[in-house]
């Protein structure tokens, strides 16, 4: 970890913060599909993603319910906080992308934010932006139909990755959309018949 690639990605912390970072945090190189923080588990490490994409989720049995994505430079504010209070994860995290991830002791984040308040903003900034995406979760899971919140999120797909085709199993959009893998395709046929999306071997084209 050199101190100009931290300052790339973090470019307000403070000089003596900086050098901390450098000292205590660790870059890993995670690949795509790879469980980084595990919903029950006492947080032992923040995660800041510095390249790459990390869903936040909560699981339900065999269903899940996705929360949020975490972006470059951002973090999880929910493992802040578990890691703040020594407390457990309430929330399961997995890349979806190769993925380049700072991890910070918990141990030194709870050191650093009496020390450094400046460090605060990296978390506290997101905490609106979070609450939004669950309002905004919450409102879809209320309001929308089943293939309305399929289509968007079709379209959030395609604007994560920059790419026209989705390469995703009926069963996987299931899991995240807290439904049966039957119904996702019965959907994905109704959308198609609407010339909103096509069905490739390669996947799924948003129209």
């Amino acid at each position: 970890m050199t101190e100009l690639e931290i300052k790339k990605h973090l470019p307000f912390l403070e000089p003596d913060l900086l050098q901390e970072v450098i000292t205590s945090g660790v870059i890993q190189e995670i690949p795509a599909d790879v469980t980084i923080l595990e919903e029950g588990v006492y947080v032992k490490m923040v995660p800041i993603v510095l390249e790459g994409l990390v869903k936040g989720y909560t699981r339900y049995e065999d269903k899940e319910l996705l929360l949020y994505y975490i972006h470059p430079n951002e973090s999880c504010v929910m493992s802040f906080s578990a890691g703040l209070n020594n407390e457990k994860s309430k929330i399961n995290a997995v890349t979806i992308d190769d993925s380049k991830v700072l991890l910070l002791p918990s141990n030194k984040v709870q050191e650093w934010v009496k020390r450094f308040p400046n460090f605060n903003r990296i978390f506290y900034n997101q905490y609106n932006v979070r609450y939004q995406d669950l309002l905004d979760t919450i409102h879809h899971l209320i309001f929308d139909k089943l293939d309305v919140r399929l289509y968007n999120y079709l379209k959030e797909k395609v604007d994560l990755k920059g790419e026209p085709v989705i390469s995703i199993t009926h069963q996987r959009i299931a899991n995240e959309l807290g439904t049966a893998r039957e119904v996702i395709s019965r959907l994905l046929k109704k959308l198609e018949k609407e010339n909103k999306i096509g069905l490739t071997d390669k996947g799924i084209r948003v129209l």
